[in-house]
């Protein structure tokens, strides 16, 4: 019998330190080292120079990255871009939207106006872009003033979209507070109703587009030793071009190559 209790004492006190070392561990902060992953990029017969350019300005230059970002496998949204914001007392903020059109005039995304990127941006008019297409190993990152595009354009776009996506605007007041799903679900309904079938959906007043017009465009390409490449183009007066490190561009660039 004393052996039995003996046995049966040593499992209650192995289960109790177990529990003991699980609890501490739960309630130790979290510290993992993931120092260790990486990828292999591209190696020395893939640099990216600047005989390489396709254009001495930067918006035919993306769109040539861009094209090539399209018919890549595994690249499903080429478009999408990290937008980054930041207060008028500097908080910054960033989320990914979806490049809807570009040219020499910029980049244009169209968001709600309620939420806290547009925010921000009527506090401080300034903005940044970064893709990335991992599986080319590029990205290109833009920084920029951003602008209201006018509301016949957002019209225009809105009545573009899906119908789906055109309620879905409608749905959500964005950034705001809510209770919960549901409380989505049936300001949708209402939205079904309301609207039917084919009833033209107007659109809200808070959504729309902006245009990053650009002072800053970044084409990065990743090497595997990490010494990447990066050419810069920026917004400047030809006098600045000393064609060593500084390279006259058109309408108005000029390029640098930076060190990664």
């Amino acid at each position: 019998m004393a052996k039995l209790l003996s046995s049966y004492h040593r499992q209650i006190f192995n289960a109790g330190r177990r529990s003991l070392r699980m609890a501490a561990k739960l309630s130790s902060p979290i510290a993992e080292d993931i120092g260790a992953m990486r990828v292999k990029y591209r190696d020395r017969s893939e640099l990216f120079l600047e005989k390489d350019l396709v254009s001495n300005e930067p918006i035919s230059q993306f769109k040539n990255w861009l094209e090539e970002a399209c018919k890549t496998p595994g690249i499903l949204e080429p478009n999408a871009m990290c937008l980054a914001t930041a207060s008028k007392d500097g908080s910054p903020s960033c989320r990914y939207v979806l490049l809807k059109s570009y040219g020499s005039e910029g980049f244009k995304f169209f968001t709600n106006y309620s939420s806290r990127k547009a925010r921000d941006l009527a506090e401080n008019p300034k903005a940044a872009l970064t893709f990335y297409w991992e599986p080319l190993k590029r990205s290109v990152r833009i920084e920029g003033s951003c602008e209201k595009v006018s509301a016949a354009e957002s019209d225009k776009y809105f009545h573009e979209r899906p119908r789906d996506s055109q309620l879905g605007a409608c749905t959500s007041h964005q950034s705001s507070v809510i209770k919960g799903r549901e409380e989505l679900d049936v300001r949708e309904k209402e939205l079904r109703e309301k609207y039917g079938e084919d009833k033209e959906i107007d659109r809200p007043e808070e959504w729309g587009g902006y245009l990053v017009v650009p002072h800053v465009v970044e084409f990065w390409q990743g090497q595997s030793n990490r010494v990447h490449d990066r050419i810069v183009f920026r917004k400047a007066d030809a006098s600045e071009a000393n064609g060593t490190t500084t390279f006259e561009g058109a309408d108005g660039w000029v390029f640098e190559r930076l060190a990664p």
